[in-house]
């Protein structure tokens, strides 16, 4: 059996779009800043945060299919090529999503700013956005990030505690599931235990985000729009957290295996 099937190649394609999304949400608060609307902003933030966290549901089941599908000799051995190899989808995905952050950062000013003119109906900005005459002008602001943009960049105006507190959430949110379906395999008496606890995993790490993350930005982007800030610490920020979570992505590597074995003995204090 290969290791790499097209099963496989499927569920990578699922994280690696989950985790382009997750990283351009990112420029969403640069566009709020730039255009002043930062309320405008979160709307738009929320809802790329509903269809990656939407992705990653419908993901969790084929990927709970590769422990059925596993050959019965080696199956830890197998499992685990197969899940480092989808651990590395989320490390390509945030490399795309960083590459498409500047295109990104001027499509996004221009979609809040149509939300405002159409009084906040979704709907209607999707019917605006998805129209060829947008995709068309979309194109021209097609543009790759530039060694320019670190130019102004100072390594002690970086919050170290901020980029380590993201580094290690990043690192847990991407080896929730698969540590926990690994470790089923670990302890196959406890299966059903482990696998539930992906849930659990999942949202402390989205919790700790919400609590020790992304107010600091936020107040920033803030500072920014009511002229207390600077557009480019926010910049700075935001270079900082994508930068954060792609090395959290491959911590996730060094996390995986350790992570499943504390679920499964864990699971023991449960069953």
């Amino acid at each position: 059996m290969e290791v790499i099937s097209e099963k496989l190649i499927y569920i990578a394609l699922f994280i690696f779009i989950i985790h382009s999304i997750e990283t351009l949400a990112y420029a969403v608060r640069l566009s709020g800043a730039r255009v002043r609307m930062i309320a405008s902003a979160l709307s738009l933030f929320n809802i790329m945060v509903m269809v990656s966290r939407l992705a990653n549901m419908m993901q969790q089941p084929f990927t709970g299919s590769l422990i059925d599908t596993a050959p019965s000799n080696n199956a830890q051995e197998f499992v685990a090529m197969q899940f480092r190899f989808l651990i590395g989808a989320s490390t390509v995905g945030t490399i795309f999503g960083i590459l498409l952050l500047p295109t990104f950062i001027a499509l996004f000013s221009r979609a809040i700013i149509y939300l405002a003119e159409e009084k906040g109906s979704i709907p209607s900005l999707f019917k605006r956005l998805f129209s060829l005459q947008y995709i068309k002008r979309s194109i021209t602001h097609f543009s790759l990030p530039k060694f320019s943009y670190l130019k102004e960049t100072k390594i002690k105006d970086i919050p170290i505690r901020l980029f380590l507190v993201n580094m290690i959430i990043t690192a847990i949110y991407t080896i929730g599931v698969l540590s926990a379906l690994y470790a089923a395999l670990l302890a196959p008496a406890r299966a059903s235990t482990a696998i539930m606890a992906s849930g659990l995993i999942n949202g402390i790490a989205t919790i700790l985000l919400v609590i020790f993350v992304d107010p600091k930005v936020s107040v920033v982007a803030d500072d920014v729009v009511n002229k207390r800030g600077s557009y480019q610490t926010l910049k700075n920020i935001s270079l900082m957290m994508v930068t954060s979570r792609l090395l959290g992505t491959l911590l996730a590597q060094l996390f995986f295996i350790p992570g499943a074995k504390y679920i499964a003995w864990f699971t023991q204090f449960i069953v």
